[in-house]
């Protein structure tokens, strides 16, 4: 006779329930921060994929175009007269040298508080193109994921999508984890019909790619105003004090130009600045002229000129694509930069800062991507990855990346579509399980998340407040929700 023990039984019953209440309160979760998330990854998703192959294949600025090499090319400073004869009026702002022989010189010329780009020949100095500065379909689309053309509000907006998308992977993956060490299920879809055909689809391939998103999310949090500039940002810049040279009241984010252009680790660092009275005309030794010792009277020279910075850009190893900013200011820097997420190299390794005195040609400062922190370096490496810079290969597994998301988010639409009550408006949430076992430790879970995302936070809060003072009262919006 086999006996049977009671209070296992009962145990086992109870653990049962208790996992299905969590499961039910996962789930409701996982339904409201999909309600609110779902029409920002899809405009992400989408404006995104534009973003990659228009950057590809013409460039953020429209600077990839072509041009037939013929002879020599000709000095930078000549082809600068030339862009900005093109603009009467304008003041020189950028040079961007061509990634490869066979492509233009672009420059950017403002008038009037207007960036105008020209495109040059670099072979006969001919006017190839002028347009106004971010007015392209690549501008248009990064507008929109960035901040909905809305500015501060549109980027709080999406803060909070993505904070919120940290607690849908989280649900997600609790919902979907294999109980019974059922893997198979778990990675593959079952191919059906009905309901639990797009459950299938929908769960398995959110369980490849929750890592994949989690990464983008968290790459893309870095650049937004709270959880990026507020506690990330701001504790993993580039230590100006390393650099014996004068800082400037502005920082690196005053050369953007109304775009993300200078690197994440950079952006909060002070420019260092020119001194006027180190005497002028002066060339640094290595450059193109001479210099004197520190304190000796300086040996009048050639002042800097734009030929002569990109003769030393050169020399110091700027090969291929690099930009040249000119000094904006009587204490301003030339500017050498090379960056993956302008687009300048395929390799966020080979990322480079070079500050010039604009006075004696001195090097003030070079910011190389080993001298960054590790969350810088992790930045660099992350925005090539986010933003699909690294060649066609990450341009194709982006794309792909984005067409999950989108069908993520439109299964999710078929799955309450099918689910929800014939013929009434109502929501219909997921259940709110009557008593919930361990709610001490739910309450742990809710607060990390907060302090790590504090959007995220603020609006869990907001809702919880809003079920239980607002909807839990008022029986015509339970019904509607519930």
């Amino acid at each position: 006779m086999v006996s049977i023990d009671s209070n296992a039984v009962t145990a086992d019953v109870t653990d049962t329930q208790d996992n299905t209440k969590f499961y039910k309160a996962a789930w409701r979760w996982h339904f409201y921060a999909g309600l609110y998330i779902i029409p920002f990854f899809m405009l992400l998703a989408v404006t995104g994929m534009f973003m990659l192959w228009l950057a590809y294949l013409d460039g953020r600025d429209g600077e990839r175009f072509p041009v037939t090499p013929d002879g020599e090319v000709l000095v930078v400073s000549q082809l600068a007269d030339v862009a900005v004869a093109a603009v009467p009026g304008g003041e020189l702002k950028t040079y961007m040298s061509p990634y490869r022989p066979d492509m233009a010189a672009v420059f950017r010329v403002d008038l009037a508080g207007d960036a105008n780009m020209v495109t040059i020949n670099p072979y006969d100095a001919e006017v190839l193109q002028i347009y106004p500065r971010r007015s392209g379909w690549y501008d248009f689309m990064d507008n929109l994921h960035s901040d909905l053309m809305l500015g501060v509000t549109g980027d709080r907006m999406i803060e909070i999508a993505a904070s919120l998308g940290m607690v849908l992977i989280a649900t997600g993956l609790y919902m979907w984890w294999p109980r019974k060490g059922n893997w198979r299920q778990a990675l593959f879809p079952t191919l059906g019909r009905g309901r639990s055909m797009w459950k299938s689809l929908h769960g398995a391939g959110g369980f490849w790619i929750s890592i994949i998103l989690a990464f983008f999310l968290v790459s893309g949090l870095a650049w937004t105003g709270v959880w990026g500039e507020k506690l990330t940002q701001a504790w993993s810049q580039f230590p100006a004090e390393k650099w014996d040279a004068p800082l400037s009241d502005k920082t690196h984010a005053s050369l953007n130009g109304g775009r993300k252009e200078v690197p994440w680790a950079l952006e909060l660092t002070p420019l260092p600045e020119s001194d006027p009275h180190a005497g002028h005309g002066a060339i640094d030794t290595g450059a193109v002229g001479t210099t004197t010792e520190a304190g000796a009277e300086v040996v009048p020279g050639p002042a800097p000129t734009l030929t002569s910075m990109d003769a030393l850009a050169r020399e110091i190893g700027f090969a291929g694509r690099y930009q040249l900013s000119l000094p904006q200011g009587e204490t301003g820097v030339w500017t050498f930069s090379r960056d993956s997420m302008s687009n300048d190299s395929p390799d966020p390794t080979s990322d480079r800062t070079v500050h010039v005195d604009r006075y004696t040609g001195k090097v003030l400062a070079d910011i190389r991507y080993e001298d960054y922190s590790l969350a810088g370096k992790a930045m660099a490496v992350g925005i090539a990855l986010h933003m699909g810079t690294l060649g066609l290969w990450s341009v194709l597994a982006n794309t792909l990346f984005c067409l999950t998301v989108i069908f993520l988010c439109l299964s999710a639409v078929v799955m309450w579509w099918m689910r929800r009550p014939a013929k009434t408006a109502r929501l219909a949430a997921p259940p709110l399980p009557a008593s919930m076992p361990f709610w001490k430790g739910a309450v742990l879970v809710g607060l990390l998340v907060s302090m790590a995302f504090p959007m995220a936070g603020i609006t869990l809060l907001t809702v919880m407040l809003l079920d239980f003072l607002i909807i839990s009262r008022v029986p015509g919006l339970q019904r509607l929700v519930s």
